[in-house]
């Protein structure tokens, strides 16, 4: 004989045998249809919530070599620890400017949060047009890389 509910050793002898009160277990209308009945309206957690990662395909994953990271530095950074990377051999001092290469920070772009007070040469492979300007009115340079 085929077995249409599930097996239940537990409750065996009691009235209820876990269904609560026995009226809730009387007539089909328990049961709330057949099949796929009742999918857009009370089954809707078993049919959609459920169930959604078995119905067709999902989403896109870019490939890692695609995607570009950026790690900023802003300007008043580099003007506030400027002496400090001379002091630590990480920048260099030509003339009367301080020569930064922000990638040996570890950084890709410079940004223009902030002011300039000492004029810089800052190397780096992306630049804000605002960095740009801000370098340039103190008297120093941008450079790409």
């Amino acid at each position: 004989m085929i077995r249409k509910g599930k097996k239940i050793n537990k409750m065996r002898g009691s009235r209820s045998n876990g269904g609560g009160s026995v009226k809730r277990r009387r007539g089909a209308g328990n049961k709330g249809g057949k099949g796929k009945a009742g999918a857009g309206k009370h089954h809707w957690s078993t049919t959609v919530i459920e169930n959604r990662y078995y119905f067709g395909k999902h989403g896109f994953k870019r490939p890692q070599k695609t995607i570009h990271k950026s790690y900023p530095v802003n300007l008043n950074f580099l003007n506030d620890k400027a002496e400090e990377f001379v002091e630590k051999g990480i920048a260099t001092k030509e003339d009367d400017m301080i020569v930064i290469d922000v990638t040996e920070l570890g950084y890709n772009k410079v940004l223009a949060t902030g002011s300039l007070d000492i004029p810089l040469v800052v190397k780096s492979p992306a630049f804000s047009e605002t960095a740009i300007e801000k370098i340039e009115e103190a008297g120093g340079e941008a450079v790409e890389l």
